[in-house]
């Protein structure tokens, strides 16, 4: 139909428009008859439109505003008010600091015998910042943690909560077990990551203990003074050389700068600075001597059933201790390697105290190891000749009470000695003699307290002694203005007669440190000078490797490795006439000849000279003392022992003299 009614003169006929393609005639026609049918069957292109409300209007506009808001307070906070440390953590997250490990220095004795290596160890450390938020992921992976190291899972996760710390330690010395499941498993626990470490080994750790120290984990007061040079998973020296010692030993770690993209992939790797190695130490120490004397002292120590002992060697010539041993000891391998909380307590509750070094820190009454000082303060003073002889003939000076003349106080001796001189008082330590040069009595004067305490402390006593070693305290002289001060009632404030009597014989309320004794008759010794003990005879450089012509020992000792040596140092000297001195040194080596120390020390192969002391303590307990150098004519060694709390008077630091000193002096040694 449509096709007969534009067969004709339409057909090739096109409308003109301001299109860009022309409108056929026909096309005109179909729109309307289209639209005709649509109307027909009530269809219609017409739309219905609706306005919207105003309200909704205005409450899209201002949910719009306030998105608009939050989302510019936001950019503000970030890059404003939290810029820079986003900016912080950005880089942290860019750029990782890796330790590149270096060694601590080595400890030697004087014949570079090392007490001490260095052993890898590896700690397992959480980045708390990289565990998931989800708590159930999280506890998952803490769940699989616990399973390989054996622990409470609990235990990890207060460790976790309690720790201000970003960074901090879950494991120290992972067992080899340990070690290999973690690092075969360690896409599993983000978060975590082994940091290799060292450890030290202490050889014959009981032995040396109290003398080297030991390293301990470094505690966050420790870590906050050099957050720089330290990390959380440091141990440093907590006692001994180690401690004291602890910058020239301690090793300064390399650094190892890791760049990451957003990924987390490596980019580029960069040294920050090469690892050193610490310089290490050359002790003036005789290893050998120190074992012998822990092993004497701890057979002593049982079989008398005493509570303690101590022993010190020095070299008279030089201040350096040969030997410094404190029973009991404890092993420091416990600490270095990480000690259990069981471990800890047992040490830690020890009635017998095995972390105290008694050398250093025990104070002690002296009894007669003091004599010989007073006798150089008398021969000094000049109130005596060491040739006048006092008589004890009775075993006893008797002097009439400070309140009530009617009452009388009899000081004892431990023996008659008779008519007695200097030299014989020293040898027999008569008490009679020493009370009356010290307080005076009959026609002969006395020093008397304040003199006393002034030549005490010329030989060191009442004073540190300066060792290079921590915690070292100093002993302790009475006096009368102490007394007075001490006491609450009047009549206890007043110093009396017999106060003084009893320091001159070293009882009463005297404390000394055997580091302050052994030290003070080492000027006795050497004639005259007070040296200060050390420790540490030189620093060497261990770490130049350049030097392969040498042997080990050569190397060690090589001038060219030593950094520092030290010289012997003189607190104090000519405080003694030296004839005086010498009387002192002939009534000690009386002492071994024909008195006190007799059938011991005449046994053995080079001369000797000693001061024996009992110390009264009551209830039949003493401590037992005796100082002795050797040889006479040219002291090499000076050893003072203690043993501490002995029940009864017995003679028992004397066979333990004798066998240190023959095993020192022996042809073998």
């Amino acid at each position: 139909m449509f096709e007969h009614l534009f067969s004709g003169k339409f057909r090739y006929k096109k409308l003109k428009t301001n299109f860009h393609e022309d409108i056929e005639p026909q096309e005109i026609l179909l729109d309307k008859l289209a639209q005709k049918r649509e109307e027909e069957i009530g269809v219609s292109e017409k739309k219905l439109e609706v306005l919207l409300p105003k309200i909704v209007l205005q409450g899209i506009f201002i949910v719009f505003s306030i998105l608009v808001f939050l989302f510019f307070a936001r950019i503000f906070y970030f890059q404003v008010i939290e810029g820079k440390n986003l900016s912080k953590l950005a880089e942290q997250n860019k750029f990782i600091i890796y330790s590149i490990q270096a060694n601590r220095g080595i400890i030697y004795d004087k014949d570079l015998k090392p007490l001490v290596f260095n052993l890898p160890s590896f700690d397992l450390v959480l980045k708390k910042n990289y565990l998931p938020e989800s708590d159930i992921e999280k506890k998952k992976i803490l769940n699989k943690i616990s399973q390989i190291l054996k622990i409470d899972p609990k235990e990890i996760e207060n460790s976790i909560n309690q720790s201000p710390d970003s960074e901090i330690i879950i494991a120290r010395n992972l067992d080899h077990q340990a070690l290999i499941v973690l690092e075969a498993r360690s896409g599993e626990f983000p978060g975590f990551e082994i940091k290799r470490n060292s450890i030290r080994d202490y050889i014959d750790g009981e032995v040396f203990a109290h003398l080297i120290g030991y390293m301990g984990k470094i505690s966050s007061e420790e870590l906050k003074k050099s957050p720089d040079f330290y990390s959380i998973t440091d141990y440093i020296g907590k006692d001994g050389i180690e401690k004291s010692y602890e910058e020239v030993l301690r090793e300064n770690p390399g650094k190892l700068q890791i760049e990451r993209d957003a990924l987390g992939n490596i980019v580029s790797k960069k040294i920050i600075s090469l690892p050193e190695s610490g310089k290490s130490l050359v002790l003036w120490l005789d290893s050998d001597l120190q074992k012998k004397i822990e092993e004497t002292l701890e057979k002593k120590v049982k079989e008398v059933g005493a509570k303690g002992a101590v022993a010190v060697a020095l070299d008279p010539k030089t201040g350096g201790v040969m030997a410094l041993v404190s029973y009991p000891s404890f092993d420091n391998n416990l600490f270095s390697k990480g000690i259990s909380q069981e471990e800890w307590k047992k040490i830690n509750e020890d009635p017998l105290k095995p972390l105290f070094n008694r050398a250093i820190a025990g104070t002690y009454l002296t009894g007669s190891t003091i004599k010989p000082l007073i006798a150089s303060a008398a021969l000094e003073e000049k109130i005596i000749s060491p040739d006048k002889k006092i008589n004890d003939s009775e075993g006893k000076i008797v002097v009439q009470d400070y309140w009530n003349p009617e009452k009388v106080w009899e000081y004892k001796d431990w023996k008659i000695h008779g008519w007695t001189d200097m030299r014989k008082a020293i040898a027999e330590s008569c008490n009679v003699y020493f009370y009356t040069v010290g307080g005076g009595y009959g026609d002969q004067e006395g020093l008397g307290p304040t003199r006393i305490k002034e030549y005490l402390e010329k030989f060191g006593w009442n004073q540190k002694t300066g060792i290079d070693l921590p915690e070292e305290v100093e002993g302790f002289i009475p006096d009368p203005n102490w007394k007075k001060s001490y006491f609450e009632r009047k009549e206890d404030q007043v110093w009396v007669d017999g106060d003084t009597y009893y320091l001159s014989i070293g009882q009463g309320y005297l404390k000394i440190t055997p580091l302050e004794v052994v030290t003070a008759f080492s000027a006795i010794a050497n004639g005259g000078k007070l040296l200060q003990p050390q420790v540490v005879q030189k620093i060497i450089d261990t770490s130049i490797s350049s030097v392969s012509t040498l042997s080990k020992a050569e190397w060690v000792d090589s001038e060219k490795n030593v950094v520092e040596e030290f010289k012997p140092k003189i607190i104090r000297q000519n405080f003694i006439d030296p004839k005086n001195l010498q009387v002192v040194r002939e009534g000690m080596r009386q002492a071994v000849t024909a008195g006190s120390a007799t059938g011991w020390l005449d046994t053995l192969s080079v001369s000797a000279a000693a001061k024996t002391g009992t110390a009264e303590l009551g209830n039949d307990r003493y401590h037992n003392w005796i100082t002795v150098f050797a040889p006479y004519d040219d002291p090499q060694i000076v050893l003072t022992i203690l043993i501490e709390n002995v029940k009864g008077v017995q003679a028992a630091v004397l066979p333990v003299a004798k066998e240190v000193l023959s095993f020192y002096f022996s042809e073998s040694k």
